[in-house]
């Protein structure tokens, strides 16, 4: 049986695309936090917690907490949840009442790096 010869470049064009969708995937961006993007906490939360949408290498990937004036606040115990991979968390520092920043650096596990920001207020 003879295959028409447009019929294997439109596969060869098939194949491509697939290949990226499923690298485009490979990107660990940020699923949720805690404390919330954008929300306002009625106490300091004693650690911030963030779950990325891919595995993370953890010597890679980084998280801060900023002031208002973007002073960086003490963190410490930089983990990943020993039952999820793709939980990175750190303990944060008595925080008084104001506006904060997390900023976040993910390695994935297949080495692509992402980052971000987001928002969050510790209530008076």
């Amino acid at each position: 049986m003879k295959t028409r010869p447009i019929m294997k470049p439109l596969f060869i064009v098939l194949i491509c695309c697939l290949a990226g969708v499923s690298a485009a995937r490979a990107h660990a961006f940020l699923d949720h936090a805690d404390p919330r993007v954008g929300s306002t906490v009625k106490a300091s939360p004693g650690e911030v917690k963030i779950w990325f949408t891919e595995g993370l290498i953890l010597p890679f990937s980084d998280l801060k907490v900023l002031d208002a004036s973007g002073k960086e606040m003490p963190v410490s115990n930089k983990h990943l949840d020993p039952s999820n991979g793709s939980l990175l968390i750190v303990f944060v520092a008595p925080l008084k009442p104001g506006k904060y920043t997390v900023s976040w650096r993910a390695t994935a596990v297949d080495t692509h790096v992402t980052h971000g920001t987001f928002p969050f207020e510790v209530s008076p």
